[in-house]
């Protein structure tokens, strides 16, 4: 806690020199002179298409008052509307009413620049009125967005076209790629020359604090948190908070000017995010758990429709189907009309579709569970957003509370509760839900109100949801009888791969030895073997350099620790000591890494070898580098092959005997990987059973 507030201090004091006077509203154009209904309020030019009005005031008495622009030399009916509020509904906006000191932005209509006009009047139309003006200079200089390269590609496949910093408080990133496979990454910014661990989690683009997913070439846009700004900043990174890495940066201008964060570029967060808390549900929002707590549902009625969020840990190939009983006092499939949200992991995307049940089997066109659209009628659902990390499906829809549709759908009550029905399935061919196991299933009453807004029943957070199945690891890899060795980077294989195999954490990539995920190995004392390393050789980025050496370290990091520290390994290779005993690695290679295709498959591969069809391979120029180890005769059963940067990037090394690795001794084998002390008393045992066997025969 005390580095975070260090931090952010630094943060705040260092860059505090490059901001903007406060409060900064963008360039002035001036007040609104008067003419008429008290009109006042002075004017900014926020950007290109945006202007922003600070304490604007009307008396609201005028017939036919309207925000008015136009290029005429004076204001005149030549003009046209700037529509206010920007969101309203109908062929034309509503009469201008009455305000009091409020700040006010207004969005050029059709295109229009502010280069393009020449004053913003109050005007009444009906009766051709000024109620007030402003002119706008000739050649005024507008605050304009900055674009600034891409992400430095360093981890974890993460790119982006690029970047673009909209206003003061607002990154647009297009076409970012991240594999999704750190830790514990976030969207990170901070001060100084590159980035640290000093620095500030940035909400994601759904204004969440949760570790960045796998991104395939979105468009996303993320903003400050609180009071931070661009001009307190020099970089924004994806970083990995745990293991202290850097995956990939751009860094800041000190020459900004851009425009004011008044909400003109605003993102529309999820209505239950609360930047308050790195939970993603505030307590007082309205939250059920259903299916034995695997399924969290959200709601919040807003106006003639409401808004819906499902969440559940659930494999690619299954729906999560949620809606209104088909009975009023009991949970009822058929004459249910539910929303089916799932993943299509062939196109990538997510859908929320209206279904109605009429029987209780797959839909054969005229009745099941049927798709509404499949049988006559239409989707009344609209997808709003859909996520998938670390297992869990989030999707988030609306609908409206009435439809047209009296067969297909059934009415939400605008107040009192409805029964509701759950389920999960897995989809068909079609992609649409097949049978579903009687587990999975709602079988007691449930009911909701949704014009409730304080019914929040959920004991559990999002992270804590149970698996919807059992994820089994990948069987342990060895490797015996190999005298060649070669290393690479790759990912970690989440809850299959290395963590569930050896009991310690991993911050998303490890050694991968003959194209195997951290493999035990099998040695012999006094034979040679050769390790052809290919996993990084420039120390200038240490995300992409994990020199090997050969440890009694199950940990790892030599180069990171203290010389107390070092004082508790003993090195058998792999590392050199200059004559004032400062150690240096010698086994640096280019950098090869078995990298995502995609996003991380490795909860959807039920065999390592499918994970590996998920996986490609990209290597530096250059060339690998080798090390021959001979296995000193005195050597310990047990060593590591660690890297020598960083922690848990590798596993176990068995060391037996000459002898004992035979290929065409499977017995000799499965004997190799144990102890000394194991073989030894195996040893004894066997000579017990062989004298008793003797004793016996001289006694008869």
């Amino acid at each position: 806690m005390l580095k975070f507030l260090f931090g952010f201090f630094i943060l705040i004091s260092f860059g505090s020199c490059r901001k903007h006077p406060e409060p900064y509203y963008g360039t002035k154009i001036g007040p609104l002179v008067e003419f008429a209904h008290r009109i006042k309020g002075t004017v900014y030019a926020v950007d290109e298409s945006t202007i922003f009005i600070k304490g604007f005031s009307y008396d609201g008495t005028g017939p036919d008052a309207f925000f008015w622009i136009g290029n005429s030399p004076r204001p005149s009916p030549e003009g046209m509307i700037i529509p206010y509020p920007e969101d309203y509904r109908g062929r034309d906006p509503p009469v201008l009413k009455a305000h009091n000191n409020t700040d006010i932005i207004l969005r050029l209509p059709n295109g229009k620049r502010i280069r393009d006009i020449r004053w913003l009047s109050v005007w009444c139309r009906r009766f051709t009125v000024d109620f007030g003006e402003v002119f706008i200079p000739p050649n005024l200089e507008v605050p304009k967005p900055r674009v600034l390269p891409e992400f430095k590609r360093l981890a974890h496949g993460l790119r982006s076209d690029n970047i673009s910093v909209l206003d003061a408080k607002t990154f647009y990133i297009p076409n970012l790629h991240y594999d999704g496979a750190g830790p514990d990454a976030y969207f990170w910014v901070g001060n100084g020359s590159e980035p640290s661990a000093f620095g500030i989690k940035v909400p994601n683009e759904m204004g969440s604090l949760e570790p960045l997913r796998g991104y395939l070439g979105e468009d996303i846009e993320i903003q400050l948190p609180g009071s931070l700004t661009v001009y307190d900043i020099d970089w924004l990174a994806v970083w990995c908070v745990q293991y202290r890495h850097n995956f990939g940066h751009v860094m800041i201008p000190k020459d900004l000017d851009v425009p004011p964060a008044l909400g003109q570029t605003k993102i529309s967060p999820p209505w239950w995010y609360n930047p308050t808390t790195s939970t993603p549900m505030p307590a007082s929002t309205n939250c059920r758990e259903f299916l034995n707590k695997r399924l969290q549902v959200r709601w919040l009625m807003q106006g003639e429709q409401v808004e819906i969020i499902l969440s559940a840990k659930i494999s690619e190939d299954k729906y999560i189907a949620f809606g209104i009983s088909g009975a009023d006092n009991k949970a009822q499939m058929v004459g249910g009309d539910v929303t089916v949200a799932y993943y299509d992991k062939t196109t990538e995307t997510f859908h929320a579709v209206d279904y109605y049940i009429s029987h209780a089997s797959q839909c054969d066109g005229k009745s099941g569970v049927c798709p509404d659209e499949r049988i006559g009628g239409r989707n009344d659902v609209t997808l709003l957003s859909g996520e998938r990390t670390n297992g869990i499906t989030t999707i988030r829809y609306v609908r409206p509370l009435h439809t047209n549709e009296a067969i297909n759908d059934r009415a939400i009550p605008d107040d009192g509760s409805i029964g509701v029905i759950a389920a999960f399935g897995p989809l068909n061919s079609r992609m649409e839900a097949n049978a579903h196991m009687q587990k999975d299933r709602t079988k007691e009453e449930e009911s909701i109100d949704f014009s409730d807004r304080y019914d929040h029943q959920c004991t559990i957070t999002l992270d804590e949801l149970p698996q919807e199945y059992d994820v089994t690891p990948w069987p342990p890899a060895s490797i015996i009888g190999e005298n060649v060795f070669y290393v690479k980077i790759g990912p970690s294989g989440g809850q299959r791969g290395f963590s569930p195999k050896t009991g310690l954490p991993s911050w998303g990539i490890v050694f991968y030895i003959n194209d195997q995920l951290s493999p035990d190995l099998t040695v012999e004392r006094g034979q040679m073997y050769t390790f052809v390393v290919e996993t990084g050789e420039h120390n200038s980025n240490p995300a992409r350099y994990h020199p090997l050496y050969i440890t009694d370290s199950n940990e790892g990091a030599y180069g990171q620790q203290t010389p107390e520290q070092r004082s508790e390994q003993t090195i058998y290779a792999g590392v050199d000591f200059d004559k004032d005993g400062n150690p240096n690695p010698t086994v640096t290679g280019r950098y090869c890494e078995w990298a995502h295709k995609s996003v991380d498959m490795a909860l959807e591969s039920e065999t390592f070898e499918d994970y590996m069809k998920t996986l490609r391979l990209e290597c530096d120029q250059g060339e690998p580098a080798t090390l021959n180890w001979t296995v000193p005769m005195d050597a310990p059963d047990l060593l590591y092959y660690q890297c020598y940067s960083h922690s848990f990037l590798g596993w176990k090394i068995h060391v037996v005997d000459p002898g004992y690795i035979s290929e065409q001794n499977g017995d000799a084998k499965a004997s190799a990987t144990a102890p000394r002390h194991l073989r030894i008393t195996t040893l004894f045992l066997s000579l017990w059973v062989i004298l008793k066997a003797c004793n016996q025969w001289f006694i008869f």
